[in-house]
């Protein structure tokens, strides 16, 4: 059972001002996920906002891509085994790195809140660090997407109709 969840978060970008509640908003996607996900013990999360030319610079020295991205995951543990900080006993599942400049274009692009999209892409980014993968498609994609859409729906930002494309 989950204990306590610590998410460190650090804004390290000067190109969108913080809304009010949105750090509270990131640590509750956080927890959100690891109590969906049963998580035993206690559990240290970093989070860093950055702007686009940042999160650019880390996915090209990480990933070998040339393009600004809107979240990364850095997980520190693998099947379930995480290093523990042994002063507290905190599970040390990784690093998330946004970019706020970018989840507001999404937002703007989806046609919903710039909360909505921050807290999308932390949940998004937490199932990373604790293994869940989407890359190859397939179920594992299907499994992670409705994992999600339940945890934003448990925090009150459920998909909207607007990710909808209609033809005319």
């Amino acid at each position: 059972m989950l204990k306590k969840i610590r998410v460190d978060i650090e804004n390290q970008q000067k190109t969108i001002k913080i809304p009010t509640g949105m750090r509270l908003l990131i640590r509750r996607c956080c927890h959100a996920v690891l109590e969906m996900e049963n998580f035993d013990g206690c559990a240290q999360v970093d989070v860093s906002l950055v702007d686009n030319m940042r999160i650019h610079c880390i996915n090209m020295e990480q990933r070998g891509i040339e393009a600004a991205t809107d979240v990364l995951s850095f997980p520190l543990g693998e099947n379930g085994v995480y290093d523990e900080n042994p002063e507290t006993g905190e599970k040390q599942l990784g690093n998330i790195v946004l970019s706020l400049e970018q989840a507001l274009k999404q937002s703007e692009l989806y046609g919903h809140s710039f909360n909505r999209e921050v807290g999308y892409l932390v949940v998004h980014s937490m199932l990373h660090l604790l293994g869940y993968d989407h890359v190859q498609g397939g179920m594992e994609a299907v499994r992670m997407r409705e994992k999600e859409e339940t945890v934003m729906k448990q925090i009150g930002l459920p998909r909207g109709n607007s990710y909808v494309m209609e033809d005319e």
